[in-house]
């Protein structure tokens, strides 16, 4: 594992400490952002360590990663639309305005959950590789 690829996982595990100290004291539009920054960070290490190269936007993240867990049947469906279904909450809590903008409690403690998964399963391809 590259070092880069080390940091990016370090980066998304101290992420999803932080969601799960966010959910606990009710700030769940910040737990629900940083639970999807923690799957993104890793999405981040899996596309660095399968290219060599870094990929910056979220829209590239999501795409390049896709293109790389296509085959990978380890993926599961759920790993693999994490990104975006956790993208949502972050549009939520970044840009959304008025009633129902709000991310939930539930809502963010279900992606932690989602974020602790995909974050392991993307640990694990890595150092079996």
């Amino acid at each position: 594992m590259t070092p880069e690829t080390a940091q990016f996982l370090v980066k998304a595990r101290k992420l999803l400490v932080d969601a799960g100290e966010m959910r606990k004291i009710g700030l769940h539009d910040a737990a629900g952002r940083t639970a999807y920054l923690a799957g993104f960070h890793a999405a981040q290490a899996f596309i660095s360590e399968r290219t060599g190269r870094t990929v910056k936007t979220h829209k590239g993240v999501h795409m390049e990663f896709q293109r790389l867990t296509k085959e990978d049947l380890t993926f599961t469906f759920e790993l693999r639309v994490f990104l975006s279904q956790a993208y949502n909450l972050k549009a939520i809590a970044d840009y959304e305005t008025g009633p129902g903008a709000e991310v939930s409690g539930e809502q963010a403690a279900q992606s932690i959950i989602q974020a602790k998964l995909f974050v392991a399963h993307v640990a694990s391809r890595l150092a079996s590789s």
